[in-house]
């Protein structure tokens, strides 16, 4: 068995090692696109630049990826012409001529590299034959082995070869230099001195390999490993009696170390099985988001809080971990177009409804122009009909833009308004509802007020508060029960007696005739529908209104109807009289 045979095990596990390293030491995933261009640019500078050529293409794969999220996500950019308003454009015209740059110059050093590399294959391929011929020589040892050891010089100056030669050239020298001293008749002294510096030379070795078996970074220590096996095959054999023991020592810590290499992957690999379920998941959720946009979502809420629900699932793809190079991009992609068919109908939905709110936009404007040029008539009865077909147009008309809505909705009521108003002001004066309002509002105050003296009779002032109170004619149908529940607690304040039956005022009850009575219930019907016209024009710009109105309406209907019976009754009174 020889010791200077590379472990194969270690040999399996190098090919992979590079990429993999790079791919856990370095989290782009969080850099911005301003970021990993400065980053790429003094990778580019960098005097090892060349040598991190994997790094590169990290950068590149991040940039790129981040790019096509953030179009995606901005499809308005995209359709501009002037690239003075598409921030991407330039920012990936930028990154291009950087990696142009890095390409053609990383090219131009792998030429380099390879040239040297098959300079350096003839240099070693001379080397051999000139060892080749000494060992054949067999001339004395005096003249030989400086020879011999000029050769180990250069061999160990000279560069790397191109990598299907190394093993070919490698196992040629070492076969010369065991020939040199089994074969070589070199003086003992001189042979044992060689042996011991080796020997020195690999005991080194052999701690250091123990030492990167206690290293907790299992990727450096395999790195650092390989390089200790490659300065061992520089150094010749030790005495046969050692031979087998130093190797076996420095074998032991290499085991050690790949062991520990191959159980990290091994856990790495369970890692990144986990990662993939877990994205799995991530990418079903948003697939039946997407399918949903597809189908069902018709209002902007919804939209919104689906909005939120898949910005959640990206925050949390973005704290797991890599799966599998292999299966790493395809997760990627089937989450990446996902999120594009979701935002893709996002944007078709929310340009529709722009253009749907402008459509609104101009109905409401219609309908302002109809109040306003409404609002000074004096035909209370019918712009009052107008009026309420006006708000229940305004309801039925959809969203317009919010930064308008305000706006109009302020100039739709001060147009209903200053009609309400002007026609409140105008009505009769029993139906002088704000009036009436005020006035029993006094007496509520004048209620509150009330100090009772000695000798105050306080049952008439009691009655007379009421009595007052009670010939105020109506106030507006929702102000009343507020205005009454006030009057009481004003007077059981101050007359705990009030609302008993025996306390109640007397009215001076006058005998009537048929038609009178006829005639004040016909009035009293058209005061009742004179309020619910008036309590309509108030209700209507209230939310969830629509069912009051229709009562209110109803009520109207009804009065109208008893009000022509009532006419022909009076005629008939009056006939009969």
């Amino acid at each position: 068995m020889s010791e200077n045979k590379f472990p194969e095990e270690a040999q399996t596990l190098a090919s992979d090692v590079e990429q993999k390293d790079v791919e856990q030491k370095v989290d782009l995933s969080e850099k911005s696109l301003a970021e990993l261009s400065g980053i790429f640019e003094q990778l580019k500078d960098a005097a090892d630049a060349m040598t991190r050529s994997k790094e590169a293409e990290a950068i590149k794969s991040a940039f790129y990826k981040l790019l096509l999220k953030l179009k995606g996500e901005n499809p308005q950019l995209e359709e501009e012409t002037d690239s003075r308003n598409n921030p991407f454009e330039q920012v990936e015209e930028n990154f291009k001529a950087l990696y142009a740059d890095y390409k053609a110059a990383r090219a131009e050093y792998n030429r380099e590299q390879d040239s040297i590399r098959e300079e350096n294959l003839k240099t070693k391929q001379q080397i051999v034959e000139d060892l080749k011929a000494l060992v054949e020589k067999q001339e004395d040892v005096s003249a030989t082995f400086p020879a011999f050891r000029e050769i180990q010089n250069r061999w160990r100056e000279t560069g790397p070869v191109p990598v299907n030669a190394f093993r070919d050239i490698n196992d040629s020298y070492q076969f010369y230099v065991e020939k040199f001293y089994d074969m070589v008749k070199i003086n003992r002294d001189l042979r044992d001195l060689d042996f011991k510096k080796n020997l020195e030379a690999k005991q080194a070795f052999c701690e250091a390999a123990e030492k990167l078996a206690e290293n907790e970074n299992v990727v450096s220590a395999f790195h650092e490993l390989q390089k200790l096996h490659e300065q061992w095959k520089e150094f010749g054999p030790v005495a046969k009696e050692f031979r087998d023991e130093i190797w076996e020592r420095f074998k032991a810590a290499t085991a050690v170390i790949n062991k520990k290499y191959q159980a990290h992957f091994e856990e790495l690999k369970g890692q990144q099985a986990e990662n993939l379920e877990k994205k799995t998941k991530l990418c079903e959720r948003l697939e039946e988001i997407a399918a949903k946009a597809e189908e069902s979502i018709d209002n902007s809420n919804e939209w919104n809080t689906l909005t939120k629900e898949i910005e959640s699932i990206q925050a949390e793809w973005r704290t797991i971990g890599y799966a599998s190079k292999k299966e790493n991009q395809k997760i990627y992609d089937r989450f990446r177009a996902a999120c594009d068919r979701f935002f893709e109908k996002k944007r078709v939905f929310f340009t529709e409804y722009k253009d749907g709110m402008n459509e609104n936009l101009n109905k409401k404007l219609d309908i302002i122009k109809a109040a306003e040029e409404l609002k000074s008539s004096t035909e209370w009865k019918k712009a009052t009909d107008q009026f309420i077909a006006l708000q229940k147009q305004w309801k039925e008309v959809g969203a317009v833009p919010r930064k308008k809505s305000e706006q109009l909705w302020k100039r739709f009521r001060a147009a209903c308004d200053e009609f309400f108003d002007n026609k409140a002001q105008n009505v009769k004066p029993e139906n002088d509802f704000y009036g009436n309002l005020k006035a029993k509002k006094a007496i509520i105050d004048e209620v509150l007020a009330f100090q009772p003296k000695e000798g105050d009779d306080l049952v008439a002032l009691m009655q007379d508060f009421a009595a007052r109170f009670n010939t105020i004619g109506f106030v507006p149908f929702k102000e009343k029960d507020n205005v009454a529940k006030a009057f009481k607690e004003a007077m059981q304040e101050k007359f705990p007696e009030f609302g008993t039956r025996h306390n109640a005022p007397r009215r001076e009850e006058k005998p009537r005739s048929v038609r009178d009575t006829l005639v004040q219930k016909y009035h009293a019907l058209q005061q009742d529908i004179v309020t619910y016209e008036n309590n309509i024009g108030f209700f209507s710009n209230s939310k969830n209104s629509e069912p009051f109105i229709k009562q209110m309406q109803e009520r109207i209907n009804a009065a109208k109807e008893e009000l022509k019976e009532l006419e022909l009754k009076i005629r008939k009174a009056e006939e009969g009289e």
